[in-house]
């Protein structure tokens, strides 16, 4: 067996995507005898063939004859570049002989008269780590400090704080570096840069030095630079959170910045408040200049990151927070609606009885502000405003229903809203404040019918009259109730039909007369003649009242909830003991001829499409419920719809509350917590065995590991996500470990010789298919006999789509120049990137309606139970189910449910499962997935198609 040789990776500094490839020979003869444009090509096709894993060990000796004397500031800084990136260290880390050529080009540019190339070789310096090249310069780079020109100056500082910080033995080769730049900044360095650079440099190597410089300068902060004082502040932070104790001398430093007109050090001030004190006017001072930030900056991205801090203030200082709603809520004033969006999500989680009253205020000032806006392209963004701004006083109504009264009749007014979507929010708001408030009832109902003829929407319509239905119950409001549905549905019939003793000759003569509106004479039963004019079928015009029309226009969903309203309010009326019987009898009568006529309005020709079956059958029980009003229906339509609904109602109360309660639960742990391992505190009274055991147990608590079988099943996991790649006879076998984040897909690929000879240039060459794509193409190996070598691939994901990785692994062997063995293909699978997402009702609906991709799945499946089809389907697509647990209980051979995910790129997914049992107790029927874009609609599908058939038995 061969030993595996684990991969130990560099730092990469740069990285650069090539994908021409280009000979040695051509770019040797352009360095050798190439202009300086040439020779800057070339040297950019070396940089770029290195990074992305040749070898061009030949060039090495060319560069340096032919690049180091060039004077062309280009082709100096692709000589840095070049000198960044190329091996400088034999394979027992040792330096390389040919560096010294190196070592004495960078001394030769550290003194050179050109102010570019010292500091850009000095910029170079910073991203270098090998001692042995740095120990010679460090002269020449002290020496800089003393440059005239700031540029070079500020690098040497950059140069000898990383040698100083991060190099090996820095601080042996530059012992007195601090004490070098503390002298920099007290001999009157007037460059802002430079004097940054060095107070940063204090910061992190000499933090005493850097706190004594601070306090000797103390009265002249205010006078510093944005950029040198935000490094003073993140001393200040780094101070405190060492010293506690030192909090009250720092403070001073922050509220004397505080007064500073530079946003950024404001900002950082705010944090640096929030960071050091949880006192309520700390934590107010820092609010107060986050909501300054907001309303002064024009950038909406930084507008968002403020709305986020104040976001995490909000979590823990509730109480402060609350006393600025007001200054919060000015960040409404913004055009965009994420800003909109997040600030109104920010001000509904700090309403309390104290406030209640200036929020509602000010968002019904926004409310009719959006209504009143007619500029320019402002009419579809103040339509989606103004249905967030229901939204957020729907919820401040729930929350505090005594302001709903305030608010209601004002909100009445958008009923008639051309945005369908604002006003179905209102309605919806209406109907569930007259349920949770019942004084509210009786003006709910009266505005609701003055307006109701201004409704146009038919879902609208719809809830509207759900609502008339329900809650008329007085003799007065049933009487108003019924004259205003008549006064909308007008006179009946609906069309007029055709008649046996009309003059006309054939059937197209009789369309055109009633689709034209023209008058025609025709013979009455008593023989006299009369003129009769045909009913348009296009919906009516304007002057048609709202009902007719949308039943003219074939809306027959619409047509049965109508038919539903008569209904009851003609049982209410007959079961009154206010009314004769001659009045139940008339308006049992009326209620019947409008059933009826609706009946034959579906049945009729003058419509698009004839009525669904569904539909039918609806207004047939209407009919047969209103003909026998003492029959036992009769409760199920006057007390049984309410009490369904109020159960609907406290549901969703309860879902609320514990949503918000999971929102708010805070972790038992944070992700950075010290893991305390307290076995090995003390070793007394241990041996080694007991030792060891008690670390193990230590190790599997703080991993979450204690349980044998999690600690197996996790295994088992991993296990079960390696891929084969190749066959067990294949020269070079190989397999793969995925590992999915949310933007990037890392293939761990593991290549085994099992041949007996050494395979040369071993390359696995991947692509992909779908939204991905290869970051950079892995490097070649040489395999000696059962050797294997761990090869790491990167692909980025664009967007949420089954994707496909297929390639080869190529090598050169004694006998042949190149072999190729074909790689099996990896599918990524599209349940990584979605995960399980809530959403209202109505935003479903409308997501549902817009949304253009559609993929349509029969069921197929073993399952006979259809609860545990859909519970299947829900684990199988890592989806929610929005259908409420309520809705889907009782024994039921049909069943309906909604399911919703959202992917990593914000992307949404809507399914909807609908399956019923067959008489030979077989599921049967189909599940729709919607979406925004057609990858995620197939790619759900096929997961769907795939998993939905259930175990095996």
């Amino acid at each position: 067996m061969g030993t595996i040789n684990q991969v130990i990776e560099r730092g990469c500094t740069m990285l650069v995507h090539f994908d021409k490839s280009a000979s040695s020979k051509e770019i040797k003869e352009s360095l050798e005898t190439g202009s300086n444009e040439e020779k800057a090509d070339a040297m950019k096709k070396v940089i770029s063939l290195l990074m992305n894993g040749e070898h061009l060990p030949q060039i090495f000796i060319t560069i340096v004859r032919y690049v180091l004397p060039s004077e062309d500031h280009l082709v100096q800084k692709l000589l840095l570049l070049y000198m960044e990136i190329i091996e400088k260290t034999d394979s027992e880390g040792k330096l390389l002989p040919e560096m010294i050529l190196i070592c004495q080009n960078l001394r030769n540019n550290l003194q050179h008269p050109n102010e570019f190339i010292r500091g850009s070789t000095l910029r170079f310096l910073c991203r270098l780590n090998d001692p042995e090249l740095i120990e010679p310069l460090i002269p020449s780079i002290v020496q800089n400090l003393e440059h005239r020109h700031p540029y070079v100056r500020r690098n040497a500082v950059m140069a000898i704080h990383k040698i100083y910080t991060e190099t090996p033995r820095g601080e042996i080769m530059i012992q007195d570096a601090p004490e070098i730049v503390e002298q920099l900044l007290n001999g009157g360095e007037s460059d802002l840069s430079t004097r940054r650079n060095a107070f940063l440099m204090l910061y992190h190597s000499d933090q005493d030095r850097a706190v004594q410089y601070l306090m000797a300068n103390l009265e002249s902060v205010a006078n510093w630079g944005d950029i040198l004082q935000t490094v003073v502040l993140d001393l200040v932070r780094k101070v405190c959170r060492t010293d506690p104790s030192q909090k009250g001398k720092y403070i001073k430093i922050i509220l004397m910045l505080l007064q500073t007109n530079n946003t950024s050090v404001i900002y950082e001030c705010a944090n640096t408040l929030v960071a050091l004190s949880n006192a309520p006017t700390a934590i107010k001072a820092a609010a107060n200049c986050y909501c300054q930030l907001i309303v002064s900056q024009g950038d909406n991205n930084v507008k968002l990151i403020v709305l986020d801090r104040l976001a995490d203030l909000k979590k823990n200082h509730r109480e402060v927070m609350q006393d600025m709603v007001m200054d919060i809520l000015r960040a409404v004033a913004s055009p965009s609606v994420d800003i909109r969006r997040k600030t109104l999500d920010i001000v509904l989680d700090l309403i309390n009885s104290r406030n209640i009253e200036e929020v509602v205020t000010a968002l019904k000032k926004e409310i009719i502000k959006s209504q009143s806006d007619t500029g320019l392209g402002a009419s579809e963004k103040n339509a989606e405003y103004r249905q967030m701004l229901v939204q957020s006083v729907h919820a401040c109504a729930v929350k505090f229903p005594d302001v709903a009264g305030s608010v209601v009749h004002m909100l009445m007014d958008f009923l008639g809203d051309p945005n369908t979507a604002s006003a179905l929010d209102v309605i919806m708001f209406i109907r569930e404040i007259a349920q949770t408030n019942s004084g509210m009832r009786a003006s709910i109902l009266q505005r609701l019918l003055d307006s109701f003829y201004s409704i146009r929407s038919s879902r609208v319509c719809a809830t509207a009259l759900w609502i008339i239905g329900e809650y008329s119950e007085t003799r007065e409001q049933v009487e108003e109730a019924l004259a205003t549905l008549k006064s909308s549905l007008g006179e009946t019939p609906f069309f007029e039909p055709p008649s046996d003793e009309r003059f006309v000759d054939d059937a197209e003569e009789e369309k055109e007369v009633y689709e034209s509106g023209s008058k025609r004479p025709i013979v009455l039963a008593d023989g006299t003649y009369a003129t009769q004019t045909a009913v348009q079928t296009s919906g009516g015009g304007p002057s048609t009242p709202n009902l007719r029309a949308l039943l003219l226009s074939g809306d027959f969903f619409l047509a049965a909830i109508c038919g539903g309203t008569l209904t009851k309010l003609g049982l209410r009326y007959m079961k009154s003991n206010t009314f004769s019987e001659e009045e139940k009898n008339r308006t049992q009568a009326e209620v019947m001829l409008y059933i009826v006529a609706i009946l034959r309005l579906g049945k009729s020709h003058v419509v698009a499409h004839e009525m669904d079956y569904d539909s039918t059958e609806r207004l047939t029980q209407c009919f047969a419920a209103i003909e026998s009003p003492e029959s036992e229906t009769t409760r199920v339509w006057l007390e049984n719809c309410r009490e369904s609904f109020s159960l609907m109602i406290s549901e969703k109360l309860e879902n609320d509350a514990k949503e918000r309660e999971k929102k708010e639960e805070k972790p038992k742990s944070q992700a950075d917590d010290l893991i305390d391992f307290y076995h090995l505190k003390s070793r007394k009274g241990l041996s080694q065995v007991e030792l060891e055991d008690a670390v193990a147990t230590d190790l599997r608590r703080a991993t979450g590991f204690n349980d044998p079988d999690a600690a197996s099943n996790a295994r088992d996991s991993k296990l079960n996500r390696v891929l084969q790649l190749t066959g067990f006879s294949d020269p070079v076998y190989a397999e793969s470990y995925v590992t999915v984040h949310q933007y990037d897909i890392v293939m761990d690929v593991t290549a085994t010789n099992r041949t007996n000879e050494v395979l040369q240039n071993v390359c696995l060459e991947l692509a992909t298919m779908g939204d991905l794509k290869l970051v950079e193409r892995p490097q070649n190996y040489t395999l000696a006999p059962g050797e294997s070598k761990h090869i790491r691939a990167n692909i980025k994901v664009s967007s949420t789509e089954t994707g496909v990785i297929f390639g080869n692994i190529v090598y050169e062997s004694r006998n042949e120049d190149r072999n190729v063995v074909v790689l099996n293909d990896i599918h990524i699978d599209i349940m990584d990137y979605i995960s399980p997402a809530s959403c209202a009702d109505i935003a479903f609906r409308n997501m549902w309606a817009e949304f253009e991709w559609e993929n349509k799945v029969a069921v197929n499946t073993k399952f006979t139970d259809v609860k545990e089809y859909l519970d299947h389907v829900v684990k199988s697509t890592n989806m929610r189910c929005l259908t409420p647990e309520s809705a889907l209980d009782g024994e039921c051979g049909f069943l309906a449910a909604n399911l919703y995910a959202k992917s990593v790129f914000g992307e949404d997914a809507l399914v909807n499962v609908s399956v019923e049992k067959d008489k030979d107790g077989k599921l049967g029927g189909y599940i729709r997935i919607r979406s925004k874009t057609q990858g995620i609609a197939l790619s759900l599908g096929d997961k769907i198609t795939l998993k939905q058939r259930g175990p095996e038995k």
